[in-house]
């Protein structure tokens, strides 16, 4: 990646932040994390990823809502960034949080149980 397209990422990431906190309104939006964009060298294209937290419902309804509403993010980069054409925006959700859980958890299975076991009642772990 060139300094270009990272910076780009950069500005698209904390524009797009701003905008789910401040300025979206759709109730279908749950709690929504830019985690990284990720800019095409043509800058035709960028890739939105998203890490969602709640139940699986949740996480669809938001990232149902964020897709429905790429066409208006889109218009509100292109008014806050001094770029002659907006990328395109695909929205996918980052399940790299749930894929680390899902690693730790069979870690702790084969090394035999959790690294910080809770103590029962008597004290004992």
């Amino acid at each position: 990646m060139s300094q270009r397209t990272d910076r780009l990422d950069s500005q698209i990431r904390q524009e797009l932040m701003d905008l789910l906190q401040r300025e979206m309104k759709d109730p279908r939006l749950g709690f929504a994390t830019i985690t990284r964009v990720e800019t095409a060298p043509d800058l035709g294209h960028a890739r939105v990823w998203v890490s969602v937290l709640g139940t699986d419902r949740e996480r669809e309804r938001t990232m149902g809502a964020l897709r429905v509403a790429t066409p208006w993010l889109r218009r509100k980069l292109g008014e806050r960034l001094s770029l002659r054409h907006v990328p395109e925006l695909t929205v996918r959700e980052d399940d790299s949080t749930a894929s680390g859980d899902r690693v730790l958890r069979i870690l702790q299975e084969l090394d035999g149980g959790p690294t910080n076991p809770v103590p029962d009642e008597a004290g004992e772990p």
